[in-house]
């Protein structure tokens, strides 16, 4: 089981604001800049893969986070999974089974929105795993993880959370924006009813699979600009840390 010492808590999150947009612009430039000399240090030289993780609360930005990080990035050498259910020919298998075959060779990223953790918050909260069997997943994930990052991936994990009161607004102008609607099904509604409950399992989560190869990043998305500079902030900083050589390269803003 992970080391529950040290976990974050959703109490931990207080909503900040990105002062103006051109500052906002020129930080997301640079760090965009940053983590594709990354990405070309891992496709040329690294043996490394990144793998970053996005869960939350429905309507937190994720999609819009994902959209920057992977935005400037070589297509050639990233991919993003989109996780929903599980089809048929999934669920013969244990789980993790679906997740194993998406994780990154050495050289690429993958981002995955909404992850194995599925097991932990909506398969838990919905029903869809007994007691026992996401009881069970909390060893199975770090086990999982633990595995993966002996094999030289680097997990990025990320909780994006969103106040009660900016989800409702989030949820409204879905409803109204033709180019969002798609965004707002019966089951957002139906989660939302249900959030004391996805909160108590997201807690659950921190504490039991926030170990130090792969750490929970909590971040407040009610201002949607400064998560987004947060995600690219925090996954730049991690792929600098494990390749150090990079601080030798020329950085061209």
């Amino acid at each position: 089981m992970a080391n529950e010492h040290g976990a974050p808590s959703l109490a931990e999150l207080q909503p900040v604001s990105v002062p103006d947009d051109a500052k906002f612009k020129r930080r997301l430039r640079a760090l965009q800049l940053r983590l594709l000399h990354a990405q070309n240090h891992l496709r040329d030289t690294a043996d490394l893969a990144v793998c970053v993780v996005f869960e939350g609360m429905d309507a937190a930005g994720k999609g819009g986070a994902i959209r920057r990080l992977s935005g400037r990035l070589d297509p050639r050498g990233y991919r993003v999974h989109a996780i929903g259910a599980p089809v048929e020919a999934e669920l013969r298998h244990h789980y993790l089974w679906r997740f194993a075959s998406r994780m990154p060779q050495l050289g690429e990223i993958t981002v995955f929105d909404r992850s194995w953790y599925g097991r932990v918050l909506v398969e838990r909260v919905e029903g869809f795993a007994t007691t026992e069997e996401w009881e069970r997943a909390y060893e199975e994930i770090v086990a999982f993880e633990r595995m993966h990052a002996a094999g030289r991936t680097l997990l990025v994990k990320f909780w994006l959370h969103v106040s009660p009161e900016e989800q409702l607004k989030r949820f409204r102008e879905r409803e109204t924006d033709p180019f969002k609607e798609y965004k707002i099904t019966p089951e957002d509604w139906r989660n939302r009813e249900k959030r004391a409950e996805y909160e108590v399992a997201a807690e659950e989560m921190f504490r039991r699979t926030h170990w130090p190869g792969a750490p929970w990043t909590l971040i407040h998305g009610d201002d949607k600009q400064h998560a987004r500079l947060r995600v690219l902030q925090e996954v730049v900083a991690r792929v600098e840390e494990r390749l150090p050589e990079l601080c030798a390269l020329p950085q061209k803003d």
